[in-house]
C-alpha cells in the first residue's frame, strides 16, 4: 500500500508530521507533494492517480484556507472521498481541488463528510476517546488529525455517514496554468480536444503555434505541445520554449489564465 499526500501545508515540519501520521495509521510507504493552491492540487491529483495505475493506494488531498470565502465553513471546507480503480481519494471539497476530477470524469459523485458527525460515531464506538474527538473537531491541522485517520478507517472497511455530492456540483476548472515545472514548462488545464484542429492558439502570452510533439518544436521557439501530465489517454497541453523556460520568457506563472 502506498499513500500520497498532496497539501499546501508543505514546510518540513508540516510535511514530516503528515507523513509520519499517515505511515503510522495506514502503513506502507508515503510520498508528499507540496502545492501552493487548490489548482496545483487538482493537477497533481490527476497525475498521482495516473501513476498508481491499477495498484492499490490512497491519496490524501487538502488545500483549505480559513480566510476569505472559506469563512463560511465552521472549520474549513468539508472533506469527501471517492474511489478510482483501487485507489481511495480523500480530499477537501470546496474550491478547485476536484475540478479536474470533474473534467476528466474520474467519478460521478463525492461522498461528503461532516467531521463532527464522523467523530461522534467514532467516540460512540470507542474508536476515539471523547477528549480525542473534541480535539479533532476543533483542530487547526485537520490534515494531521483527521484526514489520515478517516483514510485508514475507510481502507479497513469502516463505514461513516456521508452526503452524496454529484460531480456536476463541483466547480468547473478554469482555462489556466496549473503547474510550472523545473524546466519552466507550463502545464495547462487544456486537452488537445479543447483546441480542436487549430494550428495556432491566441493566448494571453501571445499567439503560439500548436506542435503536438516537444521534439518538433524548433530550438528557442515557444509553442503549445502535448505534455506528459494527465490520466490515461487524456494528456494536458503545455506551453514550452524549446531549450529554455516558457515561464521566464513569456512571464507565465502557476494560476495564470490562458486567455485574456
Amino acid at each position: 500500500m502506498h499513500v500520497t499526500i498532496i497539501n499546501d501545508c508543505r514546510d518540513a515540519n508540516a510535511a514530516g508530521r503528515q507523513m509520519a501520521r499517515a505511515a503510522g495509521l495506514i502503513g506502507g510507504t508515503v510520498s508528499f507533494v507540496g502545492v501552493a493552491s487548490d489548482m496545483e492540487a487538482a493537477g497533481n491529483l490527476i497525475d498521482v492517480l495516473d501513476a498508481y495505475g491499477d495498484a492499490p493506494g490512497a491519496v490524501l488531498v487538502n488545500v483549505a484556507p480559513r480566510n476569505g470565502t472559506a469563512k463560511k465553513w465552521e472549520n474549513g471546507t468539508p472533506f469527501g472521498y471517492f474511489r478510482y480503480k483501487n485507489v481511495l481519494v480523500a480530499a477537501s471539497v470546496d474550491g478547485l481541488t476536484l475540478s479536474l476530477v470533474k473534467k476528466l470524469e474520474v467519478t460521478d459523485a463525492i461522498n461528503v463528510l461532516d467531521i463532527p458527525t464522523v467523530v461522534e460515531k467514532w467516540v460512540r464506538e470507542s474508536v476515539l476517546s471523547q477528549a480525542e474527538g473534541d480535539h479533532i473537531v476543533r483542530t487547526q491541522f485537520r490534515s494531521y488529525d483527521f484526514l489520515p485517520r478517516i483514510a485508514a478507517y475507510l481502507l479497513a472497511g469502516g463505514e461513516v455517514p456521508f452526503e452524496r455530492l454529484d460531480i456536476a456540483e463541483v466547480a468547473d476548472v478554469p482555462q489556466t496554468v496549473w503547474w510550472v515545472d523545473n524546466f519552466g514548462n507550463c502545464k495547462t488545464t487544456l486537452l488537445p480536444k479543447d483546441i480542436a484542429e487549430k494550428t495556432e492558439i491566441e493566448t494571453a502570452f501571445g499567439t503560439l503555434p500548436y506542435i503536438p510533439m516537444l521534439k518538433d518544436v524548433p530550438d528557442g521557439a515557444a509553442a503549445v505541445t502535448v505534455g506528459s501530465s494527465g490520466l490515461g489517454a487524456n494528456r494536458f497541453l503545455e506551453i514550452v520554449v524549446q531549450g529554455g523556460s516558457a515561464a521566464q520568457s513569456l512571464n507565465v506563472s502557476s494560476g495564470g489564465l490562458l486567455f485574456s
